[in-house]
């Protein structure tokens, strides 16, 4: 029986077995014949138990019989006849008991049973410490044996669904930069090529990691490619995404998310927005700046029935726009100050290269801004669309 935790229960018994011993209980005699062994009864002592406390702190052998505590457990004790306990104390912790039911013989426990009782608590706690570790760095290294495992299979999901090419459109430049604050994030971005020569884009972002993260990212993807190809309306995909969602997303999980699409033609972009960072528009020309590009909507996943707003813009030439996640706006530097939206508003409206170069430009600013030894704290996605200045 153990003294600590219900999970170590059973941790004598365990260990005895394991040598081919019977677990020392409170029916079993101090000198056991073996065709009398007799199964210990199973006793669980819970975490705020004053006995506890009381066996943490005595030493020696202890009669069960001449404890007066308020306890359930020496109740139990009482009730299974045991009559002596041994604590096991390593460090200061009690790790574990010895109990001990009435010997076979009927005669009481001598002197000598006594110091050979604490002598053996005394040689065996450690021994037990030391089993006990060797039990938990194992249990520790199946459980991050398994954990890598879950981010080998997340990785190769999320891989696998991100473009691997970017679209192609005279006129038009795209360029994208993803990476990960870990093996695996939660961050996604695609491409919709749609009819009549459309361009669909998507940037999201689902708050988790790991597979379940990777499970909903797909599913997520799955969704708007089905009802991009039905809907011509960014806040009807958003809107039938979102009820999808709703009913099969995991409970505390939802994902942030802008849509767009593109008529190269004209150079008009239709978007609405889940919840996701707001674009910025570079203007072109004498207006030169940045200027973000709302439109309201709450995160996919959270509740039934919700509206998207729909917003439309004319993309001039010369002028790009930029998508991206929090994980940029939201990194520190070492004075934990915040690199912020404003901050990253004026670095847009201040370049005036093409889009491709301006995710360089706002890399190198995050480098100087957070110091060479930053530890990245979120995943980071950043899109650019510009529409060149001639055709």
């Amino acid at each position: 029986m153990t003294a600590r935790t219900k999970n170590r229960r059973g941790f004598w018994q365990n260990l005895f077995r394991r040598h081919g011993r019977k677990a020392p209980g409170p029916e079993a005699p101090a000198v056991a014949e073996p065709s009398r062994q007799i199964e210990a009864p199973d006793l669980e002592i819970a975490p705020n138990d004053p006995i506890l406390a009381y066996l943490t702190n005595v030493s020696g052998v202890v009669e069960v019989e001449k404890l007066d505590l308020d306890s359930p457990a020496l109740q139990a004790m009482k009730a299974a006849d045991v009559k002596l306990v041994v604590p096991l104390v390593s460090q200061g912790e009690l790790i574990g008991l010895l109990n001990l039911g009435p010997r076979l013989s009927q005669q009481e426990y001598s002197a000598d049973d006594r110091k050979l009782l604490s002598d053996l608590s005394t040689q065996t706690a450690p021994s037990v410490r030391v089993a006990e570790l060797v039990r938990q760095q194992q249990r520790e290294a199946q459980e991050r044996e398994r954990i890598e495992q879950e981010l080998k299979v997340a990785r190769v999901i999320q891989q696998t669904l991100l473009p691997k090419t970017l679209p192609k459109l005279p006129g038009y430049d795209v360029a994208a930069y993803y990476q990960p604050a870990r093996e695996v994030g939660g961050d996604f971005y695609d491409f919709l090529e749609l009819e009549d020569g459309r361009l669909g884009l998507v940037v999201g972002d689902v708050t988790d990691k790991g597979i379940p993260a990777a499970l909903v990212m797909a599913t997520t993807r799955a969704m708007l490619r089905t009802a991009a190809q039905r809907l011509f309306s960014p806040g009807d995909v958003l809107r039938r995404a979102n009820e999808t969602l709703v009913t099969d997303i995991p409970p505390n999980m939802f994902i942030t998310c802008l849509y767009a699409i593109l008529e190269p033609e004209s150079g008009r972009l239709h978007y609405a927005n889940a919840g996701q960072d707001l674009p910025y528009r570079r203007r072109a020309g004498r207006s030169q700046g940045a200027e973000e590009l709302k439109a309201r909507g709450m995160p996919l996943g959270l509740m039934s029935g919700m509206e998207y707003e729909e917003k439309e813009i004319l993309l001039e030439k010369g002028e790009s726009i930029l998508f991206y996640s929090d994980g940029l706006v939201e990194a520190h530097d070492p004075h934990h100050e915040m690199f912020g939206s404003p901050r990253l508003q004026g670095l847009v409206g201040a370049h005036r290269s093409g889009g491709s170069s301006l995710i360089g430009f706002l890399l190198s600013e995050l480098t100087r801004f957070t110091g060479e030894d930053w530890e990245q704290e979120d995943d980071i996605t950043l899109v650019t669309l510009e529409r060149s200045e001639e055709l």
